[in-house]
């Protein structure tokens, strides 16, 4: 199984997955006949095993991965002050006459 979900991916996968089970688990509680609560601690408990193993069968079937939407990008993408004064970090140098 190659790993297919990031860092921070499996990081709220685990969360939701953990807060859907104890709502659930809860529900379930006071209303044992409903379905509904059982639905949603299946689906919170399958969460929580992507998380863990980070490993999602829906992104391994769409041929997709989640694990490099947060890298930082080469180059910044906003220009800051300084480099707009300093044009010697763009190599544009002008010359000026006196």
């Amino acid at each position: 199984m190659k790993k297919n979900v990031g860092t921070f991916d499996a990081l709220m996968r685990i969360t939701c997955g953990l807060t859907g089970v104890a709502w659930g688990t809860a529900k379930m509680v006071k209303h044992p006949f409903r379905s509904f609560p059982l639905v949603v601690t299946f689906a919170a408990a399958m969460k929580v095993a992507e998380g863990v193993t980070r490993f999602c069968p829906m992104l391994a079937m769409l041929n997709m991965s989640s694990e490099r939407f947060l890298e930082p990008a080469n180059e910044p993408r906003i220009q800051t002050h300084d480099q707009e004064l300093n044009p010697k970090q763009t190599g544009d140098v002008e010359r000026r006459e006196g």
